[in-house]
């Protein structure tokens, strides 16, 4: 591959393949029952090559097609174990690393965006990637001041690419279904492509950056890199060493792994009250386990292409409804819920049903620290999404307000993050401390 694949068509075939591929396996499958091997084995067959297919697909085409493959990767942890296992190698893949593109590519782009003299601007630059993600990769380099910085170099045609691809999956999104038993896929493509324009804007990116650098400067737990240089479709910031939060999760100690869950807990819920913006991309890629010169760990934070935009902080109703829900006040609750918007005026509820259906939801919030796991998560999802569940049927008729679709996105990513850790986390402590009504619901 020489390129960013562009045409449409080329992208569409490819894409289509994915609920194709799985149609004509099922039915290898069949045969292969017949041929006399057993359900369990081939079931297990099909998995691993529909995970390798879905890996091989979705980061050749990076753009909107790998973008979606990342957003699902976070959400592993819901799935039974017996569909979770052969994705989980594959999806993770995705949380850092892609084809890359050729040097010849990166220096044209470089050229055109930095100027014919941008050789003039480093001491060094290394051709080949240091990672590759869904709309740029990230090259190691040395500023012309002597520091070290990462130079991120957005893809030829990403936009184009993002906006065919998120349509092109819209449009078999019921089909996609199969290949991650369990997700809602509609919702997250369409969120998806709402940020698009955002996730192109290094300047906005830049932005962002910049304010949570100066936020976080002086944070004994949490490193924000800073932004060095920034051009149209060029970013360039300071270079962060550190363990990879997906290293982590497959190999690191459970020292590492209750750390790691803890930073990245204080992190989501202070980052608002203290930089008005929410960090909206929370797949393990974007993190780093830091090392201080003190010793201390530290959380090291990546990729700032995504933020909501949360000028007072974490909104009240949020905090207020989780201290009704812990109070066991479902007549609050419930009340709540419709002022807000999430009962619709048209829909009758029960309110102790509402409660019912939310309290699991929060068990994190309830106890001093919780162990997050991925047993916990999918019996969270496997009551929601079964037809015949009570709570099924009543999240049915609860609606998500468009202000707090990228919260809650973010919120349950996060949440399969810290499952995927199998982090022991003080989350209460953050609540107190960082979200607006929850201490004191009035």
């Amino acid at each position: 591959m020489s390129d960013l694949p562009r045409k449409a068509v080329t992208r569409t075939v490819k894409l289509a393949a994915l609920p194709l591929g799985l149609a004509g396996r099922a039915t290898w499958g069949l045969g292969k029952r017949i041929g006399g091997k057993s359900a369990e084995i081939v079931a297990r067959e099909l998995q691993q090559r529909t995970a390798e297919q879905l890996f091989r697909t979705l980061g050749e085409l990076k753009g909107g097609a790998m973008k979606f493959g990342q957003a699902l990767s976070v959400f592993e942890s819901a799935l039974p174990e017996e569909v979770a296992g052969p994705y989980r190698a594959a999806l993770t893949k995705l949380q850092e690393a892609a084809p890359p593109l050729p040097a010849a590519t990166v220096h044209q782009v470089l050229t055109d965006r930095l100027g014919a003299d941008w050789r003039d601007l480093f001491e060094e630059f290394e051709d080949t990637p240091a990672a590759a993600a869904s709309i740029g990769q990230v090259h190691r380099a040395v500023w012309h001041d002597g520091r070290r910085v990462a130079v991120k170099v957005q893809y030829p045609g990403a936009g184009e690419a993002l906006l065919s691809d998120l349509k092109q999956l819209g449009r078999f999104a019921g089909l996609l279904g199969p290949l991650i038993p369990g997700m809602e896929i509609k919702p997250l493509i369409r969120e998806l492509r709402e940020r698009v324009a955002e996730e192109l804007d290094y300047e906005l990116e830049a932005e962002a950056q910049r304010t949570h650098a100066d936020a976080f400067a002086h944070d004994p737990d949490v490193v924000v890199p800073d932004v060095v240089h920034q051009g149209d479709q060029v970013l360039v910031t300071e270079w962060m060493e550190g363990t990879p939060l997906s290293e982590v999760i497959t190999d690191g100690t459970q020292e590492d792994r209750d750390r790691a869950g803890q930073l990245l807990a204080g992190f989501l819920f202070s980052g608002p009250a203290r930089t008005g913006l929410l960090h909206a991309d929370p797949h393990p890629g974007n993190f780093r386990l830091v090392k201080a010169a003190d010793g201390r760990t530290r959380l090291g934070v990546l990729d700032f292409g995504t933020v909501d935009r949360l000028p007072g902080g974490w909104p009240r109703p949020i905090g207020r409804s989780l201290r009704m829900i812990l109070d066991g006040d479902a007549e609050g609750v419930y009340g709540h819920l419709r002022a807000e918007g999430f009962v619709r005026d048209s829909v009758a509820l029960d309110p102790d049903a509402v409660l019912d259906y939310l309290k699991p939801i929060i068990e994190p919030a309830e106890a001093e620290q919780f162990t997050f796991t991925r047993p916990w998560l999918r019996g969270q999802a496997a009551r929601i999404a079964d037809p015949r569940s009570p709570a099924h049927q009543l999240g049915r008729q609860i609606n998500l307000p468009p202000s707090y679709l990228l919260i809650h996105r973010v919120t349950l990513s996060t949440i399969g993050v810290l499952c995927q850790l199998g982090a022991t986390v003080r989350l209460r402590d953050e609540l107190d401390t960082w979200l607006p009504g929850f201490a004191n619901a009035t």
